[in-house]
């Protein structure tokens, strides 16, 4: 439909899906599909109803099938695979920032604790959940709250995070109460069914 030459899909796509998992792309455009998982679209679509109720476990399935790489040990990365090499210095510039496995170039970020214990909750998936932010509670207060971490697997405090960062303590925050108040998500459920005259969903958790 795309009109996506077989030769465009990247060497790292084979046996990285199975039939029971899939994902929404993003950046598309004539020919061109940009392969790569971006976590935060993803979630938010399976929070907001952008996706269907079929589409949402596919996506959790991908997390269960790919752990190590979507969460790895402290979640969660923002995208996957890194851009390396000749595509790394083509589109970031040479970016020292964005070298691969780092920052915004497949960088694990504290904050999308929330959308994706969220997006867990919405599709009964509560042990990945739990497990997630397990992981989280044992380091992330004594890393100093950091801003992102680096690596594939996300254990290393990011190079140039800064810490105390108010984003990653409320990502950790609100992933709690959604986790531990049923009465969170359901608010969440709630604004996607927003009210066009109103404009405005529930204010509160």
């Amino acid at each position: 439909m795309l009109n996506v030459y077989p030769e465009s899909i990247p060497d790292w796509m084979d046996g990285w899906l199975d039939m029971h998992s899939g994902y929404l792309v993003g950046n598309q455009g004539p020919g061109r599909v940009d392969f790569r998982f971006f976590a935060q679209g993803n979630l938010l679509a399976i929070l907001f109803d952008l996706a269907t109720p079929e589409e949402s476990q596919l996506i959790m399935n991908l997390y269960h099938l790919h752990w190590g790489e979507l969460i790895g040990e402290m979640p969660l990365k923002i995208v996957y695979p890194a851009m390396a090499g000749r595509e790394w210095m083509l589109l970031t510039g040479s970016d020292p920032k964005n070298v691969a496995w780092s920052y915004h170039n497949g960088g694990n970020w504290p904050v999308l604790i929330w959308p994706f214990v969220g997006a867990a909750m919405r599709t009964g998936r509560v042990e990945m959940a739990e497990r997630a932010l397990q992981m989280m509670s044992e380091r992330l207060e004594a890393d100093r709250w950091p801003e992102y971490y680096d690596g594939k697997g996300g254990g290393l405090i990011g190079r140039r995070a800064n810490f105390f960062q108010v984003w990653s303590v409320t990502g950790f925050i609100l992933a709690q109460e959604i986790l531990e108040n049923p009465a969170s998500h359901r608010v969440l459920e709630q604004c996607t069914r927003v009210d066009l005259d109103a404009l405005h969903c529930p204010d509160t958790l």
